[in-house]
C-alpha cells in the first residue's frame, strides 16, 4: 500500500514545471491520502537528503508560475556526483546513498520529472529496484517516446512573439533580422515558431543549408520590392559539410556541449556574400522562463495526474506519455536515448516550402 510519495525537478527549468508538482500533490494528498516529499535542487536533494514535506498550501497559486518552487539542476548525476574537497575534486557514485534516503523517509515510489538526461538516470534507479514513475519535460520537444512535452507551446509562443517584433523593425530599417532559438540538436522551437511568425528562412539541425542557397532567398526578395527579411535559426543548425557552432564546454555536465553563436556566422556571411545589413537577436533563456501559456497548463495537469495514477496502478518503471489526444505510459527502458528530430520531408517542412519559405537546401 503506498502511503508516501517523493517528487523532483530535474534539468533545465520548463514553463509548466510547478503546475506539474501542483497536480501531482493535489491528486496525491486529495483523492488518495498519500504524504507527498519534495527534495530540492534536482538529484542533488535526494543525495543531501534535501527536502520539503508539502502541505496543500504550497501549491495553491503556483499553476500559472514559471521556473519552480523547487528549484533544479542540470549537473548533479548521482550516479557520478561532484564532491569537492577543498582544492580538489572527485566524482563518486552516490546511487546508494540515494537509495538509503528513500527508505528512510519511507518513500514508496519516486516521481521524477525531467528531460533525457534526468529521465536515464530515473531508469538507472529503476534498474536498481527503486520504484520510479517518469514525467517528460524540455521545451526542446525533441523526447521520442511522447508526441508532446509541456513547456514546448510556450517556447514556441515567445519565438512567436520575438518574430513579430523583429518584422517591425526589420522593414523600417530594410535589414535582414535574424533570431536565434534554442532547440539543441532538433529544430522543433525554429519551425514551429518560424511557421507561425511569417519567417522567409528557417534554418534547422535537420536539414543542413548552403550559404549561397539562403542569400539567393533574400535578393528573390529583394528583386521582388520586399527590402527586409526574416531568419530564424535553430542553435543547432549546420552548414551542408560543417559542424554545429559551440559556445562553450562545461566540464563534467551530462551533456557538456553548449550550442550557440550560428546566428552571428550567419549574419557574417550575409553581409559578407551579399552585402546586405544584418542584425541578430539571441533569444536565450527567455524561452524558458516566464508563465506558461493555457495550454502548456493543462498538459503539465494532465502529466502531473497521470503521474500519480500510475502509481495507484503500481505500473512502476514506466514514463507518462502522450499519443495523439490520450495520456498512456511508456517504459523508462524505452522512453530515453534517442531524439526525435525533425523530418526533412515531414508535413510542417512541406507546409512551411509551400509557402516560400527556404530552409537553404
Amino acid at each position: 500500500m503506498v502511503r508516501r510519495i517523493g517528487v523532483l525537478t530535474g534539468g533545465g527549468d520548463c514553463p509548466g514545471l510547478n503546475a506539474v508538482l501542483r497536480a501531482v500533490v493535489r491528486t496525491a494528498m486529495g483523492r488518495y491520502g498519500w504524504e507527498v516529499i519534495g527534495f530540492r535542487d534536482g538529484y542533488r536533494g535526494l543525495v543531501m537528503n534535501e527536502y520539503v514535506r508539502f502541505k496543500d498550501s504550497d501549491v495553491s497559486g503556483i499553476l500559472d508560475k514559471g521556473g519552480t518552487i523547487l528549484g533544479t539542476s542540470n549537473r548533479d548525476n548521482p550516479f557520478h556526483f561532484r564532491i569537492d574537497r577543498g582544492n580538489s575534486v572527485e566524482y563518486k557514485d552516490m546511487s546508494e546513498r540515494v537509495i538509503d534516503n528513500i527508505y528512510m523517509h519511507g518513500i514508496d515510489c519516486l516521481v521524477i520529472i525531467g528531460g533525457d538526461g534526468t529521465l536515464t538516470s530515473a531508469r538507472d534507479f529503476a534498474r536498481k529496484g527503486v520504484k520510479v514513475v517518469g514525467v517528460p519535460k524540455t521545451i526542446d520537444n525533441d523526447l521520442s517516446a511522447t508526441d508532446l512535452t509541456f513547456g514546448f507551446r510556450t517556447a514556441v509562443d515567445t519565438a512567436t512573439d520575438a518574430i513579430d517584433k523583429l518584422h517591425t523593425t526589420a522593414e523600417s530599417h530594410h535589414r535582414v533580422m535574424i533570431l536565434e532559438v534554442m532547440g539543441r540538436y532538433a529544430g522543433w522551437i525554429a519551425l514551429e515558431s518560424g511557421i507561425a511568425g511569417g519567417a522567409d528562412v528557417i534554418l534547422i539541425p535537420e536539414i543542413p543549408y548552403e550559404m549561397q542557397k539562403v542569400c539567393n532567398k533574400i535578393l528573390e526578395r529583394k528583386r521582388a520590392g520586399k527590402h527586409f527579411s526574416i531568419v530564424v535559426v535553430a542553435e543547432g543548425a549546420k552548414e551542408k559539410g560543417g559542424e554545429m557552432v559551440v559556445s562553450k564546454i562545461v566540464e563534467n555536465s551530462p551533456d557538456p556541449v553548449r550550442l550557440g553563436g550560428i546566428g552571428n556566422k550567419v549574419a557574417e556571411e550575409i553581409e559578407k556574400m551579399i552585402g546586405v545589413e544584418t542584425r541578430v537577436a539571441v533569444l536565450g533563456h527567455l524561452q524558458r522562463g516566464g508563465r506558461p501559456i493555457p495550454f502548456d497548463r493543462i498538459l503539465s495537469t494532465r502529466y502531473g495526474v497521470a503521474a500519480v495514477e500510475l502509481i495507484s496502478e503500481e505500473k512502476f518503471g514506466m514514463m507518462v506519455s502522450l499519443k495523439g489526444s490520450e495520456m498512456t505510459a511508456v517504459s523508462l527502458e524505452d522512453a530515453v536515448g534517442s531524439l526525435k528530430t525533425v523530418p526533412p520531408d515531414g508535413e510542417l517542412v512541406k507546409i512551411a516550402k509551400s509557402v516560400g519559405v527556404s530552409f537553404g537546401d
